[in-house]
């Protein structure tokens, strides 16, 4: 009940997906927070970096050239290439 306040995503639509895959028999519930929050993150994450790209065209709205820059210039997203 506690830690299922600090995810924003909803945790059962987490464990749906989690789920879906053929290769996961289980996932406890700590597991599925984990996955929740470390996706929070990394959305929040590229989310700033493609602001600022944003911001130089100055634009307060992203628009998906915004996270293309972002993933191109940042080496940390070089696996979405």
């Amino acid at each position: 009940p506690g830690s299922a306040r600090l995810a924003r995503l909803p945790l059962a639509r987490v464990k749906a997906l989690v789920k879906a895959d053929p290769d996961v028999t289980l996932a406890s519930q700590e597991a599925v927070f984990v996955l929740a929050r470390a996706t929070e993150l990394f959305v929040e994450t590229i989310a700033k970096d493609a602001y600022t790209y944003a911001q130089q065209g100055k634009r307060k709205t992203l628009q998906r050239k915004d996270l293309d820059n972002a993933i191109e210039a940042i080496d940390e997203f070089a696996f979405l290439e």
